[in-house]
């Protein structure tokens, strides 16, 4: 699968088997229960979990993901690689039905983002990519015939007027003069997206630049990042300008700013 690890090919076989398990429960009224933490879980959340985990368990690399019981700083902090994964991200959009919910997995090795796999299960689709491997569009059906992947390219040209992807929720004030400098200046229009399918639409060209002025946590994102990193692009913390980290003491990211090659300041 051109060329790339085990481990890589194993971890986008769990996307798609999780995408399966949850295009089947999302056919049927599902109701959610809220967490500690205010956000919603379903059964879809918990059973892509596990078909997940059953795959990459295989790999002997260690998981921290959004369903799982978190293994304290302590012992994080020894890891040189792990996975970090979102089963369901957007369980909001889920409920809601429309659609913009994906399956996020990410390998992190000493703190960077690897390679990242996003996977739609309503459009049957993964995205897939890393610095060191490029970036690939790749069709549920077409995942065991490597030569019907599509090449993704970088985008050198931003859209003419920017684009700029955001959640449902995201108020143009909401980045205040810190977003300021990408904007002035410059005719931009704003595409309204939930969870980590905004990393299509900023890999394939039809977005360029996504704002995030509130909480997200690691695994909302690395893999979304890595993706960007195979196609030069990268997420910043929006204040110090320096590219993010993972398995950080704290899992929750800072305010930040994911762009394409094309964004230039």
């Amino acid at each position: 699968m051109h060329q790339l690890p085990s481990i890589y090919r194993q971890a986008i076989q769990a996307a798609i088997s999780a995408s399966r398990v949850i295009s089947e429960i999302y056919r049927e009224p599902v109701t959610a229960r809220m967490k500690e933490d205010g956000s919603p879980v379903t059964k879809a959340d918990l059973a892509s979990s596990k078909v997940i985990a059953d795959h990459l368990l295989k790999t002997d690399i260690p998981i921290t993901g959004e369903e799982r019981e978190k293994r304290d700083f302590e012992t994080r902090s020894q890891w040189t690689e792990n996975w970090c994964v979102d089963p369901l991200d957007g369980t909001r959009m889920f409920l809601k039905r429309n659609g913009e919910f994906s399956v996020n997995i990410a390998h992190i090795v000493n703190h960077q983002p690897a390679f990242g796999i996003i996977a739609s299960p309503v459009h049957k689709e993964v995205i897939v990519g890393g610095a060191d491997y490029g970036c690939f569009l790749i069709q549920f059906e077409d995942v065991d015939s490597p030569e019907k992947w599509k090449s993704v390219n970088p985008h050198s040209t931003p859209n003419d007027p920017l684009r700029i992807i955001c959640s449902h929720s995201y108020q143009a004030s909401n980045g205040g003069t810190d977003f300021e400098s990408y904007t002035e200046n410059r005719a931009h229009e704003y595409i309204r997206r939930g969870s980590a399918i905004k990393f299509f639409n900023l890999a394939l060209g039809s977005a360029d630049i996504y704002p995030r002025f509130a909480p997200t946590m690691e695994w909302d994102i690395a893999a979304g990042h890595a993706i960007l990193n195979a196609l030069g692009g990268t997420i910043i913390d929006a204040y110090s300008n320096e590219p993010l980290t993972y398995n950080k003491e704290s899992l929750y990211n800072p305010h930040f700013i994911a762009k394409t090659k094309a964004i230039q300041v």
